[in-house]
């Protein structure tokens, strides 16, 4: 597949899931974790199966494949959903879009350990270094992120190597079956709200009060976050492999940056669109972009 085929929906992600920090942290004010996590999945679920019906698409119905989209679901929905919603209890969003930045080096390991089928190249690993140096410039280490307790970090850690071990899973046993990416990530998505239901109406609602605010941002988090997201996940582990998919996960905190800085009037100093500059730079190195061109001219 060409480039352009899967880089708007490359970018479109990057800006729909950094804006997702902002939106938990607003679904807590009347969510619990397992509210927001289950929010946000029945609302994917919703949407994405609403999708599949207009167009017609068949859902799997192999008992093997809704079990392997079970184990992904739990590895990008259920487990990630509560745990960085738990971690936003009591970390701030900035060291949480951080921490998610993480993912595409928590995939390499895995890819390395368990799934040495998919070819790892070396632009992708450079690309990698750079993303992660420039996440590092945008986001002004050297200011300190703020303080966060021990429970929150670790849990954000657990819910990065989860989206680590989901990827090269779809890469392997997904991708390979040929259906669509609407019916994957609708019976990804829709697994995860059946698995999520009982713990959300056992403990799912923090507080009776409803402000249209948060009410929205737990809205768009799951139509879009949960929704749309995941078929534009699935395409791009498709074409562009499970590690150029996950750096993805490096353009979330730039775009939190952004948000901070348009929607709150916060201020933005140098090192953000620096910043941002290297961390686009090293996702093209990892798409091999630039390789792609030297090869044409050498031809």
């Amino acid at each position: 597949m060409k480039q352009k085929s899967w880089l708007p929906i490359y970018l479109i992600l990057g800006l729909v899931w950094g804006s997702s920090f902002v939106f938990i942290k607003l679904g807590l004010e009347f969510l619990t974790p397992v509210g927001v996590a289950f929010g946000r999945c029945a609302l994917g679920a919703m949407i994405l199966l609403l999708i599949v019906k207009i167009r017609g698409i068949k859902l799997p119905t192999d008992p093997k494949t809704w079990f392997i989209l079970w184990v992904v679901s739990l590895l990008l929905n259920v487990f990630p959903g509560f745990l960085f919603a738990y971690a936003q209890q009591e970390v701030t969003t900035v060291l949480a879009g951080i921490i998610n930045s993480f993912t595409p080096l928590a995939t390499l390991v895995f890819i390395f350990i368990f799934f040495r089928s998919e070819k790892i190249q070396n632009q992708q690993i450079l690309g990698l270094v750079v993303g992660g140096v420039g996440v590092i410039v945008v986001l002004g280490i050297w200011n300190g992120v703020g303080t966060g307790s021990g429970d929150g970090v670790l849990a954000l850690f657990a819910a990065v190597t989860c989206y680590g071990l989901s990827y090269p899973i779809i890469r392997k046993y997904l991708i390979p079956l040929n259906l669509t990416a609407e019916a994957l990530a609708a019976g990804q998505v829709t697994a995860g709200a059946l698995t999520l239901l009982p713990f959300y109406l056992m403990d799912g609602v923090a507080s009776a009060e409803y402000r249209i605010g948060p009410v929205l941002a737990v809205m768009a988090l799951g139509i879009f976050g949960t929704g749309f997201a995941y078929i534009w996940n699935f395409q791009i582990v498709e074409r562009a492999g499970s590690s150029v998919a996950s750096s993805v996960t490096y353009l979330t905190p730039v775009v939190a940056v952004f948000i901070g800085w348009i929607f709150l009037n916060e201020n933005i100093t140098w090192h953000e669109p620096v910043g941002g500059a290297i961390v686009v730079l090293g996702a093209a190195i990892s798409q091999g972009r630039f390789s792609k061109k030297v090869a044409e001219k050498s031809d």
